[in-house]
């Protein structure tokens, strides 16, 4: 199989929020959970370590996910809502500790240096042994953690090395999905701080003013962990051509994504089923972004897998990323080409943009 880098996880977050054990298979896991329906995800999880190890995926972003909003939100959602940024900031430590917890224990692997993702990556060429452990850069998906710019070297020093400045909605930093506006003052000079320790800016989930006001302002590495194109599917959750233009001049990667709602246009959350969505769809967003570039060395994976209400139906655990393999192949799409899009892109952006030591 050829090995993965999956661009955007969300393990801790799962974990913490749905009190599930990352260490288990997820047909295990969704075993556990039959008959709960505190959240609309119970008995449908497709990602656990043991499922990656199965899908070669030796290397992942997984997040840090918490996010400041004082609304009461339903049962039904992910727990990731806090009243204060204080409240975000120890959520995220709590992840940050569970990633750290498993890497105690031999599970996975925290990747902070060019050196360590090496490491890494040759002891999975190396062997074919299925106990492993999965390599995990450290992501952060919204900087609501992030108390203020004098904090990032902090964070930097705990290990994280990517940043989205928001989620959904009006974020302490920026405007995200689902609202319009550019950065806030503190966003500004947030992104002054993140360039100065050499931190990769991830500007998945920007409103399109932000996204546009974060670029002219970050000088650094730039990526776009999970997107998908409006070009195919309408929404601003999605990047524009015009913007997938900038990020290629930009030299950014860009993972495409497996939700549903984001692979097919008319896509209704809660009424929509997945039986009509497959693995192609996804293969139509990589091939959007590679002929807008004119090569593949910009596409790539960021799977972003949640519960399987919402994911391809040819898709039931993180390891059938592996049948995105033929559906490209079929397209025309070269080994070399599929190297790029499986793992090489990403490879190259973090073996060039993470510290040497």
């Amino acid at each position: 199989m050829r090995p993965i880098f999956d661009g955007h996880l969300d393990l801790a977050l799962f974990a913490l929020a749905h009190n599930r054990d990352m260490t288990e298979p997820a047909a295990v896991s969704n075993r556990r959970e039959e008959g709960m329906t505190d959240a609309l995800e119970r008995g449908l999880g497709a990602v656990s370590l043991p499922d990656m190890r199965r899908g070669r995926i030796p290397v992942c972003q997984s997040s840090l996910a918490a996010r400041v909003n004082r609304k009461t939100m339903p049962v039904s959602r992910l727990d990731l809502d806090f009243g204060t940024q204080a409240m975000a900031h120890a959520n995220a430590q709590g992840q940050l500790a569970y990633y750290r917890v498993l890497e105690e224990m031999g599970e996975v692997a925290l990747i902070r240096t060019a050196g360590d993702l090496d490491r890494q990556w040759e002891r999975w060429e190396r062997h074919s042994d299925s106990d492993l452990p999965v390599g995990i850069i450290v992501s952060m998906e919204c900087a609501d953690p992030i108390l203020g710019p004098d904090q990032v070297e902090s964070w930097w020093e705990d290990g994280l090395r990517s940043v989205m400045l928001t989620h959904f909605g009006h974020g302490q930093y920026a405007a995200g999905t689902g609202v319009e506006g550019p950065l806030t003052g503190r966003g500004r000079e947030l992104l002054a701080r993140l360039a100065e320790v050499g931190m990769t800016l991830d500007v998945s989930h920007l409103a399109e003013e932000s996204f546009y006001d974060a670029l002219d302002h970050f000088p650094g590495p730039v990526i776009a962990s999970h997107n998908n194109c409006r070009a195919l599917v309408p929404g601003d959750r999605q990047l524009s051509d015009p913007q997938i233009r900038l990020l290629l001049e930009r030299s950014a990667v860009i993972g495409s994504v497996l939700d549903a709602w984001m692979l097919v246009p008319g896509w209704v959350h809660g009424k929509s089923s997945p039986e009509n969505v497959t693995l192609a769809a996804v293969a139509d967003h990589i091939d959007h972004v590679c002929q807008l570039a004119g090569n593949s060395l910009h596409s790539a994976i960021g799977s972003d897998v949640g519960g399987l209400n919402h994911m391809p139906s040819d898709f039931h655990t993180i390891a059938d990323l592996q049948k995105l393999e033929p559906i490209l192949a079929e397209r025309g799409y070269s080994e070399a080409d599929l190297d790029n899009i499986f793992h090489a892109n990403w490879l190259r952006h973090f073996r060039g943009w993470l510290p040497d030591s």
